[in-house]
């Protein structure tokens, strides 16, 4: 089963077992010991006792496919590059975040290390510690999928190259919908709010909800900040640290509408992402008409209830009316890797191996990841996944997942504010006015 634990990301929400960022790949910190420091050092590169020059690669791919095709993938070089030994160090989430920041405090990175770009990887920049691939990766910049790159871009310089990207999105039960009379998926935000009507009238609960965790809430209000303001807008607001403009209370208001229709199911509140009781299990049995959540949904719908095969289908988060932004902008993320400062040019040429199109066609195909090489989605057979690919090639912008791209006590802000805003202790003034007083003092 792939892995896809999103919401490890996400400040506080460490408990789910399959959720956010797993999708990213999970693993297991077994291995990791003083040798495993030994590459990322020193400034130079460090060779064995064979004479090869060894790129010490640091990643998060140890469960199933991924832990057998990311080795693998590393043999297929050495075979090619005799002269140089790919040693992989692999890690879960929590533990590699946490052996990370220690490392950039010390201002020694590993060779190759995992990122999921955005605010952690400007600060490694920002600090000298990070290697410009602008240039280096240069033949490979058209082929990327565009949105993939996004995350890893800094005043026009590229700083990493992605290995997966994703998208969220509502996944919905067809079946629920037919029942209802609803005969295709809504592409405004008023035809959301009527299309949540008609089920509630049907008796079908709309929307399945893991209050509890904050994470999978906060993705409605991000989504609809992102509708008024536009992409632009929401980086004029991270630059300035101030959410209090008109559009990030207007968000809110949105998002107050629907929670007016009470649309979640029973104890949504109380609910976690993937237990069986969860809101993963909720679509998986088909108790709920509609989820917001990334690509990896399928999988966790079918692991934590039963999943409901042809009948799921999935559709972009709509238009709202007057908004700046559209319906092409996608909200979502990715991992790639970056370069330590000064790492042997044997890591570049490995990236490029790895990022190749017949490369990613095995990740893909193997590793159960979404294509970021234009020429490797033909290896995507999924229909689903091929909808959320086609919307990630046809992206006019893109988001990546607020609790990256912003600083972490921004991200844990905006979790805890639209959770109180959706259990009616908070106004969409109030949020934008918490989310901008923690951004202030960053």
């Amino acid at each position: 089963m792939p892995a896809f634990d999103r919401a490890a990301s996400a400040p506080g929400a460490a408990s789910s077992a399959f959720s956010r960022r797993r999708f990213l790949g999970t693993a297991s910190a077994a291995g990791l010991g003083a040798a495993g420091l030994s590459a990322c050092s020193d400034s130079g590169s460090t060779t064995d006792s064979q004479g090869r020059t060894v790129v010490e690669w640091w990643n998060i791919q140890t469960t199933e496919p991924s832990k057998s095709v990311w080795p693998e993938r590393a043999k297929a070089f050495e075979a090619e590059h005799p002269d140089v030994r790919i040693k992989l160090v692999t890690l879960e989430n929590d533990a590699y975040k946490s052996k990370m920041t220690a490392l950039t405090s010390s201002g020694k990175l590993p060779d190759i290390y995992h990122t999921w770009g955005g605010g952690v990887l400007q600060q490694q920049i920002d600090a000298g510690l990070v290697e410009d691939l602008t240039s280096s990766v240069s033949s490979l910049a058209d082929t990327f999928v565009p949105a993939s790159v996004k995350p890893y871009q800094f005043d026009g310089k590229t700083y990493a190259v992605p290995v997966d990207i994703g998208a969220v999105g509502f996944w919905y039960n067809k079946a629920l919908f037919a029942k209802a009379g609803i005969k295709a998926p809504p592409a405004t935000w008023a035809d959301y709010l009527d299309t949540v009507k008609k089920l509630k009238s049907a008796g079908i609960t709309p929307i399945a909800l893991a209050g509890k965790e904050k994470w999978p809430g906060m993705y409605y209000w991000a989504y609809l900040a992102m509708r008024v303001t536009g992409v632009d807008g929401m980086q004029k607001a991270a630059d300035a640290k101030d959410f209090t403009g008109d559009d990030f209370v207007k968000a809110g208001e949105h998002l107050k509408e629907l929670v007016a229709l009470e649309p979640f199911q029973k104890g949504f509140l109380g609910a976690a992402y993937s237990t069986p009781n969860g809101e993963a299990a909720l679509m998986g049995n088909g108790k709920a008409a509609m989820e917001l959540m990334g690509q990896w949904a399928p999988v966790v719908q079918a692991d934590s209830g039963k999943g409901i095969g042809k009948d799921l289908g999935f559709f972009p988060f709509p238009a709202v009316a007057g908004g700046k932004g559209t319906v092409t902008d996608v909200f979502g993320g990715g991992g790639g890797y970056a370069l330590r400062k000064g790492a042997p040019e044997a890591a570049v040429d490995f990236l490029k191996f790895f990022l190749t199109a017949e490369s990613d066609r095995i990740l893909v195909s193997k590793g159960s990841m979404m294509p970021v090489v234009k020429d490797a989605t033909s290896a995507l057979t999924d229909p689903n996944l091929r909808l959320v690919s086609d919307i990630l090639g046809k992206a006019t912008g893109f988001q990546l997942y607020l609790d990256q791209a912003y600083p972490p006590a921004v991200g844990q802000e905006i979790n805890d504010s639209v959770a109180a805003l959706i259990a009616g202790s908070k106004s969409a003034e109030q949020v934008a006015r918490s989310v901008t007083q923690v951004a202030k003092s960053q």
